[in-house]
């Protein structure tokens, strides 16, 4: 049976407007609007024109319904200078992320989710303090952002969306906690990125984004605490700083130098006149557009271990692609586009039996 609501969810992962793609299968706009709320279903020839146009099988047009991943659910940073079509082709990745993961937690027994609810907590910083503490983490950076997410239980996928004003976004479903990361982005920002949607998941679980710029601003507080704890920051860092060694102490807790600066100003470290200088000496140096000794960008060890272990089984992405009726393009979007070799992933080296950290189900 016709699934109206996987024909708006694949239009929207091509950014394709209704009038748009009209036009492309010669239908009315009205005929388009009337086939995405169920009005009537399309005939086999007029819904094999539309999954051409849309690249997407026939088949994935009359599968069961999928969770939503409503605009209300979800926190995004900045809805003022995203345009709507990459929200929506963001927000539709996340339908398809939701077909992959509960494809795998039928196979496999994923982490659980392990997070506080620090929803009461309006201090960002003892929120980040009390996460911390319940993980353990002690004062120490954190090597492996994702990694540590995963084993957390927070399912961490990838968007391959090629723009910037899009920089990643968070949801809960059910009792499992989403972050989406836009792949676009430098290495050390994806990984404040990552923290600061931490903050949304454990401080605004109840809220939404209904809080706006206010919520906005706590995340930003918890992700700098979290990933830039203060005791350390004192500990490594000297009194009298210059821009060249912010560069290289970066490198350390895994961020930017901006936001390192940034943490050292607002932690008293640098002075409100110093820290301006250095905005302008890193603005001069075109920090903004190409981050000084940058990382190595960090991967999902979840999803390599799991398609390490689904590889030595004979079975590939583009059997799992098959199988939920997707284009292959739209799982390894997801996937930080991980190309998986036999027996090895980032941590571990695979001789036998399920990955590290995995257990196959039944």
């Amino acid at each position: 049976m016709f699934n109206p609501s996987r024909m708006v969810i694949a239009r929207h992962r091509r950014r394709m407007s209704s009038k748009k793609l009209a036009e492309a299968v010669g239908l009315t706009p009205v005929h388009v609007s009337r086939l995405e709320n169920g009005y009537h279903d399309p005939e086999e020839s007029t819904l094999a024109v539309i999954a051409k146009a849309l690249n997407f099988p026939v088949e994935f047009f009359h599968g069961d319904d999928i969770d939503p991943v409503t605009r209300e659910a979800v926190s995004f940073r900045s809805l003022t200078a995203m345009r709507a079509a990459d929200r929506d082709a963001a927000i539709a990745a996340g339908h398809i992320a939701y077909l992959l993961d509960d494809w795998t937690t039928a196979r496999y027994n994923l982490p659980s989710s392990d997070l506080i609810d620090a929803s009461q907590e309006r201090d960002p910083a003892r929120a980040s303090r009390w996460l911390r503490q319940h993980w353990g983490l002690g004062e120490q950076p954190i090597k492996h952002m994702i990694k540590m997410l995963e084993a957390k239980g927070v399912r961490v996928f990838s968007l391959a969306e090629n723009t910037r004003t899009l920089d990643a976004f968070s949801c809960w479903r059910g009792d499992t906690p989403y972050i989406f990361l836009n792949t676009a982005k430098s290495a050390e920002r994806s990984r404040f990125d990552a923290a600061h949607e931490l903050g949304h998941l454990v401080m605004h679980r109840h809220g939404g984004p209904q809080q706006g710029k206010s919520a906005e601003f706590e995340a930003q507080l918890f992700a700098a605490s979290f990933l830039m704890p203060q005791s350390d920051i004192e500990a490594k860092i000297p009194r009298a700083i210059t821009i060249d060694q912010v560069v290289v102490a970066k490198r350390r807790w895994g961020v930017s130098a901006s936001a390192l600066a940034y943490r050292l100003n607002k932690l008293g470290i640098l002075s409100d006149w110093l820290y301006r200088g250095m905005v302008i000496e890193m603005d001069r140096r075109d920090y903004r557009t190409k981050e000084p000794n940058e990382m190595e960008r960090e991967e999902s060890v979840l999803w390599q271990k799991v398609f390490s272990d689904l590889w030595a089984k004979k079975i590939t992405k583009d059997t799992i692609a098959k199988q939920l009726h997707v284009p292959i393009a739209e799982i390894e979007n997801l996937i930080f586009g991980l190309i998986v070799r036999k027996g090895v992933n980032p941590e571990h080296r695979i001789e036998n039996g399920p990955p590290p950290g995995l257990k196959l189900v039944g």
